[in-house]
């Protein structure tokens, strides 16, 4: 396969992705939570807002007919965006664009076919499938570098300057849209339904996303240490890091291979170790972080030192007679 037709199937298989995360996302939403009444985080959860104040205006005769929660969704998705240019960059903008019309037209086109959830009388068990299904969707389209839109897009600007994680910028971002709903319904147990479906969302978005970068740290004793580090090296595509030891019951000198790799590469490097030395001794735990080298990126801001700062640390004196020469 050459390099631009494999370039276009990773792209057109995470287009499906996206779409399919979305669908999932949508589902979740239209089917389980909005019938209940119960206002999520995100512009889905303004949507609702809007879409709650509007019906009981136009149950008073003020209006023809409520807000539909697509149209408030994908006027306030464009508004983010325009702010998200810059930051979050052109390729995410226009996944994001796509995904927030795509997003739209789902809801669009399931809210009227769910009058009701599809666990009828049982809220808490709607809302909690529903979040579930929605945490799924989220995780699904950011792990393909799209996006559902809304406050995701606040935490991929986010998570572009910092290590936040995306699920916990969401916790942040969504507390205040949530609690917003008393004021419509001013009935807290709306608020608590409304907060579970944030933790389940973000939980499992979490879980999606952070399967891919999970990493586990292997220490690995045997005599044929050389051949088993050429063979991750070469089949793995990992490094390794010999270290000198010594057995102190047997006071003989060891080699010890220190190797970082995915989770889900772990199972090669344990059938390359096991195909060589069938009695090595392991050890595997996991690691909170690898950065760097062919894993994740350090992603903090920097305090800028000023000239005047680094020149006076220069000159500044160490000792006694130090400061009697600079005196």
């Amino acid at each position: 396969m050459s390099r631009f037709s494999k370039s276009t199937w990773v792209t057109t298989k995470d287009y499906i992705m996206i779409v399919f995360g979305i669908a999932c996302y949508a589902f979740g939403f239209t089917a389980f939570i909005l019938p209940e009444k119960v206002v999520i985080g995100g512009l889905a959860g303004v949507g609702s807002l809007v879409f709650f104040a509007t019906e009981n205006l136009a149950n008073a005769g003020y209006m023809p007919w409520p807000i539909p929660v697509a149209i408030t969704q994908y006027v306030l998705n464009l508004t983010l965006l325009a702010f998200a240019y810059r930051i979050a960059g052109r390729q995410f903008v226009i996944r994001t664009i796509f995904g927030a019309t795509v997003i739209s037209l789902f809801i669009g086109i399931l809210q009227p076919l769910f009058p009701e959830s599809l666990v009828h009388g049982e809220k808490f068990l709607s809302v909690t499938i529903g979040g579930i299904l929605c945490g799924i969707g989220v995780g699904t389209a950011f792990v393909h570098n799209g996006s559902t839109g809304g406050t995701d897009i606040i935490a991929a600007m986010v998570s572009k300057k910092s290590n936040v994680s995306i699920g916990r910028m969401m916790i942040y971002t969504d507390t205040l849209i949530i609690s917003s709903s008393y004021l419509l319904f001013h009935d807290i147990s709306v608020i608590v339904c409304g907060f579970v479906v944030l933790f389940l969302a973000s939980y499992m978005a979490d879980m999606i996303i952070n399967t891919t970068r999970q990493a586990v740290q292997f220490t690995i004793f045997s005599p044929h240490w050389e051949e088993i580090a050429t063979a991750i090296n070469n089949e793995a595509k990992r490094g390794c890091t010999v270290i000198n030891g010594m057995g102190w019951y047997s006071k003989q000198d060891v080699k010890v291979l220190l190797c970082m790799c995915r989770k889900i590469e772990s199972v090669t490097i344990f059938r390359i170790i096991k195909s060589i030395d069938n009695n090595a001794f392991i050890t595997q735990c996991n690691v909170n972080g690898v950065y760097g080298q062919g894993f994740d990126e350090i992603k903090v801001k920097m305090k800028l030192r000023k000239k005047t700062d680094i020149q006076d640390s220069r000159i500044r004196p160490t000792s006694p007679e130090q400061e009697e020469l600079l005196s």
